[in-house]
């Protein structure tokens, strides 16, 4: 049987249906917050998709960074999101490196249950009252904690299938030279999965940067507010109330750090998930 070619309308429409279906889901929205970042306050009350008939942006990205607090904001954030991201990589690597060379029914079941975090969404309500009991609430180590369990089980199923596609040989023969676990994981293993590594920190770093439903409810209204909480709170506050050229400037400012990890990596991103994802 003869393979069926597609059209040759649908082979160069593709890319442009794809390109719509971006520029709508993606470019609209961002195109709203950077206009309406350079309104003043009397055009961006109700936010549309016009150019400003005044443009002020110096103003309102001054009055976002001044009056959000968003120094303190971003110094929380980060020491709450590198700390998640390095216990992540860490405890995910060597995790998956057990999984993937380990075959018996107990690390089969402890595998599964590990990556049952990639479906089954976590529990606020226990989430909280475990931290409370812990004295872990309304702090930056319960927040840690919180990310670290939440997205630990992603790195640990991209790096086990990156690991099994490793050559056992390559472990064996350092075994041969001598080399103990530690010494093989760290010269060997840690080196190759690079790619997933890099992928794993991008990921964990956009959910955890952005996240403001968790945090709402660990950290609350605590002086460890991350970014994203710093501005519902000030929003809520009333400092931003209908002061839409604020909060868009303020989520434009908030968004730079990732976007450009993002657009630098890539295509870090889907060579490490087309790495990690094999059986």
């Amino acid at each position: 049987m003869t393979a069926v070619r597609p059209s040759r309308a649908w082979r160069y429409g593709r890319p442009v249906l794809v390109a719509a279906l971006a520029a709508v889901a993606v470019g609209i929205p961002l195109w709203l917050v950077l206009v309406t970042s350079a309104k003043p306050r009397g055009e961006a009350v109700r936010p549309r998709l016009d150019l400003p008939r005044h443009w002020q942006p110096a103003d309102n990205y001054a009055a976002a960074v001044g009056q959000g607090d968003m120094v303190k904001g971003f110094v929380n954030s980060l020491l709450v999101v590198v700390p998640s991201v390095a216990l992540v990589l860490i405890l995910g690597a060597g995790a998956a490196w057990v999984f993937a060379r380990r075959s018996s029914r107990l690390v089969s079941a402890a595998y599964a249950l590990t990556i049952s975090g990639l479906l089954l969404p976590p529990a606020v309500i226990t989430i909280v009252m475990e931290l409370r009991l812990l004295g872990l609430a309304s702090t930056r180590p319960g927040m840690i904690a919180v990310y670290t369990g939440m997205y630990l089980s992603t790195s640990v199923f991209f790096m086990t299938g990156f690991i099994r596609t490793i050559p056992l040989e390559l472990e064996e023969a350092a075994r041969i030279d001598g080399a103990r676990p530690l010494r093989i994981f760290l010269r060997i293993i840690l080196p190759l999965l690079r790619p997933v590594i890099a992928t794993a920190t991008i990921m964990v770093m956009l959910y955890a940067w952005s996240d403001i439903f968790y945090a709402f409810f660990v950290l609350g209204g605590s002086a460890a507010a991350t970014l994203p909480l710093n501005l519902f709170q000030v929003a809520g506050a009333q400092l931003y109330l209908n002061n839409w050229h604020l909060i868009f400037a303020y989520v434009a400012v908030m968004s730079l750090p990732m976007v450009a990890v993002f657009l630098v990596a890539q295509r870090t991103i889907v060579s490490g998930i087309t790495s990690g994802a094999v059986k």
